[in-house]
């Protein structure tokens, strides 16, 4: 899909030397442009010009959130038909774990995810990996911040269409696995519900949930459908769910980042006993195996990503995914 831009305005004055200026320097290969105008004088409707001519995957970075929700509203409105996305931090709140020496007293990490955003996240994360060339993400600087390894959250991608043999316990399977919770209440984004040969799923990055009927192992219907009043709004022969969650980790990748937290567990202890440090050595001991005791009982929890590269397959002092 292309992009397309609808405006009732037409470039006027400066603004159609600057697109053509910048469209040529883009595909001339020119790595830094720089485009200036006062605030009202259509600098992001110039730059929507240029996304239009290009027509190449796009991203726009803003120096805070509230700028960026400016712009993404903005490229919205100029890209309706086009996947627009929001890429931002998603605390509400976050105070970061510390260790208070003169007073033993350690201080856990606590924070707050706001849930909208998350969703936003998620959707332009689910877009990148669509394949579409027609996607825009609007972020903060935040975007810097590790979203998990995209290879194995392109493992627990889960492809469905019309007629495929399947069984409805192997779409369960597949959900749980891509960190959906089953749930016989509250329906609610990251949860799936089973009635019958019906299984509704609402994914964690959308606002319309999908249902899927089945006729003994085989698919039948595929639609997406209102999740307050139940109304159909699509008809599908083939949707992709993407998982409830950035970090989403394979048993075997979690398995295998056990044992090397285990390993580097025993070096560290090892170590601190070396130069005489007992209380520091328990102290690290206790810490460490109380979290991976916590990565076997559960997908996330507070702190678990001090051990991100260890899910993530990466080397000491490599820098996260992006």
């Amino acid at each position: 899909m292309h992009f397309q831009l609808q405006s009732e305005y037409q470039p006027t004055g400066d603004q159609p030397q600057a697109i053509e200026k910048l469209t040529n320097g883009l595909e001339i290969g020119e790595k830094y442009q720089t485009l200036l105008g006062v605030t009202g004088s259509g600098k992001t409707f110039t730059v929507a010009n240029v996304v239009n001519n290009v027509q190449k995957p796009t991203l726009v970075l803003a120096h805070n959130k509230t700028l960026a929700a400016q712009l993404f509203m903005e490229f919205k409105e100029f890209f309706p038909e086009n996947a627009v996305e929001y890429f931002v931090s998603y605390y509400d709140y976050y105070q970061p774990e510390a260790f208070i020496a003169s007073t033993n007293t350690y201080i856990e990490k606590d924070l707050s995810i706001n849930e909208e955003v998350e969703k936003l996240r998620l959707s332009a994360t689910a877009s990148l990996l669509s394949g579409r060339r027609d996607v825009l993400i609007v972020a903060s600087v935040s975007c810097i911040y590790g979203i998990g390894n995209p290879t194995e959250f392109n493992k627990s991608l889960i492809s469905i269409e019309k007629n495929q043999k399947m069984s409805r316990t192997t779409l369960l399977h597949s959900l749980v696995n891509a960190l959906y919770a089953r749930t016989l209440n509250e329906f609610q984004r990251g949860t799936f519900r089973v009635k019958g040969d019906v299984v509704d799923v609402y994914p964690a990055y959308a606002d319309n949930a999908i249902r899927i009927q089945f006729f003994g192992d085989e698919i039948e219907t595929i639609q997406s459908f209102d999740p307050v009043s139940g109304n159909v709004m699509a008809n599908f022969d083939q949707i992709q769910i993407y998982p409830a969650n950035l970090f989403v980790t394979s048993k075997e990748t979690q398995q295998n980042a056990i044992r090397e937290i285990q390993d580097d567990m025993v070096k560290q202890v090892d170590f601190f006993n070396e130069i005489e440090k007992p209380f520091e050595a328990k102290q690290f001991k206790d810490l460490t195996k109380s979290y991976y005791g916590k990565i076997h009982g559960a997908w996330s929890f507070t702190g678990i990503e001090n051990y991100s590269r260890y899910f993530d397959g990466r080397f000491p002092g490599s820098r996260p995914f992006c």
